[in-house]
C-alpha cells in the first residue's frame, strides 16, 4: 500500500498504477546502493504530489509575472529561509530544476563563451557539467582539469594550485559525483583567493552529510554552493544554489530568466519539507550512520579482495576498481542487479576501458541507511556482492542471493510503501 494512497490513479489509469506498484515492490525488495538515490518520507511525497503543481510562478517572491501568488510566495520564502538556516548561508535559490541546470547557472553567471574554469576530471570523479567535452560546459567554455594521484586516489592540492596560478580561471569547481574522500574546502578557498577565481562547491552528493554534521561544510569558504536536494539530503528531485550576498543577484538572474521559466512549486514545497526534516536532531544521527555504514562496508569489501579507489571512504560513497577481479563494471553491475543489489558501473581514475564499459562500480549507503540497516549488516552486503560477481553467469546462484536479500529487507520498512498495506 502506498502512503499517500494512489487510489484515484489506480481507478483512472490502472496501467500506470500497476507500473508504479511494480517499482515500489522493486525498491522494497532490493538493496539499493546507487549513491545518488534514497527514499523520501511520506511527507515529502505528499508535498510533491500536491495541488501546487497547478500553479505557474515565473519570477521570484514579490516579483512574479502572474497573479495569484499569495500562497506560492510564502512557500518559496519558507524553503529559502530553511536552506539559509540549515547551511549557514546568506542567500538561497531553490528554483533550479536539477543539479545540472544549477551548475549551468554558475557558468552563465560568471563566464562568457571561451572563458577558462578549473574542475575535477570526469573520469577522476567530476561531473558532466564540470567541463566534459560532451556537455555544453565543455563545448562552450574552456575547462582545465585537475585529477587524483595514481597511487593515492586523492586530489593533489599542489597540482590544483599550480594549475590555478598558471591558467587564472574565472571559476574553480570542487566536488563531483564519485569522490569517496573529504573535500578540503579551506585549501580550495585559499587557491581561489590567490588566483582570483570564484570558488564553487558542488555538494550534490554530500549535502545531507553536511547538513547532518558528518562532513565539513563549504559555507564560509565557497562563494557559491550548488546541490541537488535528493541523494543524501533525502528530498525531492530538485536543486538549490546558495551564495554570499555578493553573488546573489548574478545567480538569481542566471536561473531566471537566464535558463528557466516558472519554478516547480510542488517541488519547492517538498524541498521545504525535506529541509525541515534535515534540521531535526535525528537527521544528524542518520548522516553519521551513513558514513559508519559506508566505512564498515568498505572494510568488509576490502577483506573480500576488492580494490577500493583511495583505499576506503570518508563519506557515503565507495568506488571499486574491478580489474583484479577479472570482470568489467557493466557485467558486474548487471549480475548484481539480478541478485537484488542495485548500483552502477563507473569509470575509475586512469581507467583503460571505455566509459560505457568501464573497470569500476560505484555504490553508496544512503538508501540502505534510511531503511535502517547498520554496520552489523555490512558484512552480509559485502559477502553478497562478492558472491554475485563470482557467480555472474549462474542464474540460480543469483536468484538465491536475491531471496536472501528479500528475507533481510522484510524486517526493514520502506518509507512511503508497505508490502502488505
Amino acid at each position: 500500500m502506498h502512503q499517500p494512497p494512489i487510489t484515484h490513479l489506480a481507478s483512472t489509469d490502472p496501467d500506470v498504477a500497476e507500473l508504479i506498484e511494480a517499482e515500489a515492490t522493486r525498491q522494497h525488495d532490493k538493496i539499493r546502493l546507487i549513491a545518488s538515490e534514497n527514499y523520501v518520507s511520506p511527507a515529502v511525497l505528499e508535498a510533491t504530489g500536491s495541488v501546487l503543481t497547478n500553479k505557474y510562478s515565473e519570477g521570484y517572491p514579490g516579483k512574479r509575472y502572474y497573479e495569484g501568488q499569495q500562497v506560492v510566495d510564502p512557500v518559496e520564502e519558507l524553503a529559502q529561509a530553511r536552506a539559509r538556516a540549515l547551511f549557514g548561508v546568506s542567500h538561497a535559490n531553490v528554483q533550479p530544476y536539477s543539479g545540472s541546470p544549477a551548475n549551468l547557472a554558475v557558468h552563465l553567471a560568471f563566464m562568457q563563451p571561451g572563458d577558462t574554469f578549473l574542475s575535477l576530471e570526469l573520469a577522476h570523479g567530476g561531473h558532466l557539467t564540470h567541463g566534459s567535452p560532451v556537455s555544453i560546459s565543455g563545448k562552450w567554455l574552456n575547462p582545465v582539469h585537475y585529477g587524483v594521484g595514481r597511487g593515492t586516489g586523492r586530489v593533489d592540492m599542489d597540482e590544483v594550485r599550480d594549475l590555478a596560478l598558471r591558467e587564472r580561471p574565472k571559476v574553480i569547481f570542487c566536488g563531483g559525483t564519485a569522490i569517496p574522500r573529504t573535500i578540503d574546502f579551506p585549501a580550495f578557498a585559499e587557491i581561489a583567493k590567490e588566483s582570483g577565481a570564484v570558488l564553487v562547491a558542488d555538494i550534490a552528493h554530500i549535502a545531507g552529510l553536511v547538513a547532518g554534521g558528518a562532513h565539513p561544510t563549504p559555507a564560509g569558504y565557497a562563494d557559491v554552493i550548488t546541490t541537488t536536494t535528493h541523494k543524501t539530503l533525502r528530498g525531492p528531485r530538485g536543486a538549490m544554489i546558495m551564495t554570499t550576498e555578493e553573488h546573489a543577484t548574478a545567480i538569481d538572474k542566471a536561473i531566471f530568466p537566464g535558463l528557466q521559466g516558472g519554478p516547480h512549486n510542488h517541488t519547492t514545497a517538498a524541498i521545504a519539507v525535506a529541509l525541515k526534516e534535515a534540521a531535526l536532531p535525528e537527521f544528524g544521527d542518520y548522516a553519521r550512520q551513513i558514513v559508519a555504514n559506508a566505512q564498515a562496508l568498505a572494510e568488509a569489501l576490502t577483506a573480500h579482495g576488492f580494490d577500493l579507489v583511495s583505499g576506503g571512504t570518508d563519506n557515503h560513497l565507495i568506488l571499486i576498481d574491478l580489474t583484479n577481479k577479472d570482470v568489467a563494471g557493466k557485467p558486474a553491475a548487471k549480475a548484481l542487479d539480478l541478485a537484488g543489489i542495485e548500483l552502477n558501473f563507473n569509470t575509475v581514475p586512469f581507467d583503460p576501458r571505455k566509459p560505457w564499459s568501464p573497470s569500476g562500480i560505484r555504490l553508496g549507503t544512503a538508501a540502505i541507511t534510511t531503511r535502517g540497516l547498520t554496520e552489523g549488516h555490512m558484512a552480509s552486503v559485502a559477502e553478497w556482492i562478492d558472491r554475485a560477481i563470482a557467480s555472474a553467469e549462474d542464474g540460480p546462484a543469483l536468484d538465491k542471493i536475491a531471496g536472501e536479500i528479500q528475507d533481510l529487507l522484510s524486517a526493514f520498512p520502506m518509507p512511503g510503501w508497505a508490502i502488505n498495506g
